[in-house]
């Protein structure tokens, strides 16, 4: 298989879970008190779990590595979450604060970058990476259906339509990296903690306090499943 090839196969496999995760969403005959309480909270904290795996098993590793081991990696990092801070805050003093669906798009952009940049150094992570992006975008398209579709501003299949649009940002974004960051692995890096460290502060500040339910044991035990997922794959394909 060829590069190009593989890029477009894995980020359009990961972008494809977020319209299937909507596509899930959209069945309404599960009870409706479970269904937006204990099942939806444990699949925000799965997700969550998946994001936090991503970051420390991939895209912390890979991208302290593609830097040498600089220093420089603490201020990507910092600058990353400050950044998602600040857009997040933008995105709610004009009242289109949705967290599911910011969260869902400003991982899945520089993570399907470091799939182009990982796959142009060669590295084994890049599939690894894809298969988490496609495991944590599942249910985070779950939730952003729930999330669009709860304003009543749009049909069900209205907001299917948009989540599969968005499945062609993951190739485009993929392509760039590939094309971009090939002969510079600092940049890849750079990218790659800077995702991690604004992916840090949507669980802390978004996903991890809507997951929460008091006196429920399933929502932070998914979190946990999601992490040793993301700790699963990373064994496997290392052959650890």
């Amino acid at each position: 298989m060829s590069e190009i090839a593989a890029i477009l196969l894995f980020t359009l496999a990961a972008g494809a879970c977020i319209p299937l995760g909507g596509f899930i969403a959209s069945f309404e005959h599960i009870h409706s008190r479970w269904l937006e309480q204990e099942l939806r909270h444990s699949v925000i904290a799965l997700g969550g779990g998946i994001l936090l795996g991503a970051v420390a098993i991939v895209l912390v590793p890979e991208g302290i590595a593609s830097m040498n081991g600089s220093m420089l990696a603490i201020p990507f990092v910092l600058g990353g979450g400050l950044t998602f801070f600040v857009i997040e805050r933008a995105l709610g003093l004009h009242r289109h604060e949705s967290p599911q669906v910011m969260g869902m798009l400003l991982d899945y952009v520089p993570e399907a970058i470091a799939i182009g940049g990982l796959v142009s150094l060669g590295s084994p992570a890049a599939p690894l990476l894809a298969l988490l992006i496609g495991l944590q975008n599942l249910p985070e398209g779950f939730n952003a259906f729930r999330e669009l579709h709860a304003t009543g501003q749009r049909s069900a299949r209205r907001t299917l339509l948009i989540m599969v649009s968005l499945v062609a940002i993951g190739p485009a974004a993929g392509l760039g990296g590939y094309y971009l960051l090939a002969d510079f692995p600092a940049g890849l890096g750079a990218i790659m903690l800077f995702a991690s460290g604004g992916l840090l502060y949507l669980i802390f500040q978004d996903i991890a306090p809507q997951s929460r339910l008091n006196r429920h044991w399933a929502p932070p035990l998914g979190a946990v499943v999601g992490f040793s997922v993301a700790l699963f794959g990373n064994m496997a394909v290392r052959g650890g």
